[in-house]
């Protein structure tokens, strides 16, 4: 096996966050993973960009989250948002996707339950109807429209609400809280000023408001996701009202912001390759394929993080116990050895990317972003035959779900 050298000269993390590779990170990237491909950052820290090791570590029992009593989330340095749910023993409570098992298990059993994919196929016709409505605003407007604002925000926004029985009047506070939870998802001393007050804020007032649907579920059941959630069991075991709460914004992360992102960056790289968006059109049937090459293309979700729940190693270089690995997914999305040509976007690929995790920790709420996206392609090809882009592009400054904040589009 090749010698790997972790202690190589490497960009720098702040590299990831400067605005200067935002539309662009994926030379970065390949330096990274072409230079140090496990870059050890310090004892507790390393940042892996090749698809092997980062798959390996994903499938890999030994590496997982840190446990709930950590010191990164209790005590006086422990990140606001990790106190916003405790158990009765003070320790935090959190989404089922960042336990390790048993618990992990536990908690996506019960969830698994509610959250189904017959659930989420029996969406379909009422997602298509809310795309509709959209896109005869966007065709109705003069001059350029926005996808992200007038399309790619409030359509999952509005499906997520839907699914958990949120009421119309309230969906503008799910798009707020949504986009500051998010901030979950990215560690600690990569956020921005402010991002962790910001990021508890939302959690308090989004549980705050669930604490409130839920016991309206209780006493009034419905057919949604929220009302089975709260009346799933298993052998006498059920969610806790914590663990509802936390599952719910998890939820809420998961079924909004990566397939605003998803949408977003999907349709500008079809409309920065007009062969593989005109091969698309011709061919409808490869719109499932394209979405799988459009997740690996650019993934709305960027970066994962996993922690070495004891001493391990990946491809044979040791990582102690209580080290943070930082995989790259991006980067491991476009390598070369897993796949060929990797910068070259190709709707026919039948990708194995990482975009949403790989292993226990898979994405449960993938399909409905992969249901969401594809109708909205659909109807994009549909009824948009001379689509092109209006303008530059603006991207979110969001280290871990990578996404637009404005794509101007001409529907012609």
């Amino acid at each position: 096996m090749t010698r790997i050298d972790t202690t190589a000269t490497l960009p720098s993390l702040q590299d990831l966050l400067d605005p200067r590779h935002q539309a662009d990170p994926y030379p970065l990237y390949a330096r990274w993973r072409t230079r140090t491909p496990m870059a050890r950052i310090d004892d507790q820290l390393m940042v892996l960009s090749r698809y092997e090791d980062c798959a390996a570590v994903l499938r890999d029992g030994r590496f997982g989250h840190a446990e709930a009593d950590d010191p990164r989330f209790t005590g006086e340095r422990a990140r606001p948002a990790s106190k916003v749910l405790v158990d009765d023993n003070g320790r935090p409570v959190r989404g089922f996707l960042s336990l390790n098992p048993p618990d992990h298990t536990r908690m996506r059993g019960l969830v698994s339950q509610a959250f189904t994919r017959r659930r989420v196929d029996r969406l379909a016709p009422r997602i298509e109807e809310l795309a509709t409505e959209l896109f005869t605003g966007l065709e109705s407007a003069e001059g350029p429209v926005d996808l992200i604002e007038d399309l790619a925000t409030p359509l999952p926004v509005a499906v997520i609400s839907e699914l958990l029985g949120v009421p119309t009047a309230d969906r503008h506070r799910m798009l707020k809280w949504s986009h500051a939870v998010a901030r979950a998802l990215v560690p600690d001393f990569l956020l921005p000023p402010g991002a962790a007050e910001e990021e508890a804020q939302a959690w308090r007032e989004f549980t705050d408001y669930l604490r409130e649907l839920a016991g309206e579920r209780r006493r009034t059941p419905g057919d949604d996701l929220l009302s089975a959630l709260v009346a799933v069991h298993d052998d006498g075991d059920a969610l806790s009202e914590n663990e509802l709460l936390a599952t719910c914004t998890l939820l809420l992360i998961a079924g909004h912001e990566t397939t605003v992102n998803l949408i977003g960056n999907g349709t500008l790289a079809l409309l920065r390759h007009p062969d593989q968006l005109a091969r698309l059109r011709s061919d409808p049937d490869l719109i499932e394929p394209a979405v799988e090459e459009l997740l690996r293309y650019d993934s709305p979700v960027q970066l994962i993080a996993r922690f070495a729940l004891q001493d391990a190693e990946v491809a044979d270089v040791p990582v102690a116990r209580g080290t943070t690995l930082l995989l790259l997914a991006g980067a491991a999305n476009r390598d070369p050895a897993a796949f060929g040509h990797p910068d070259r976007l190709d709707v026919g690929r039948t990708p194995r990317h990482l975009s949403f995790g790989h292993g226990i920790h898979f994405c449960l709420g993938a399909p409905l972003a992969r249901l969401e996206t594809q109708i909205v392609l659909r109807m994009l090809l549909r009824r948009a035959p001379a689509v092109q882009l209006a303008g530059e592009p603006r991207w979110k400054d969001h280290i871990t779900l990578r996404g637009l904040s404005r794509l101007p589009l001409s529907l012609g």
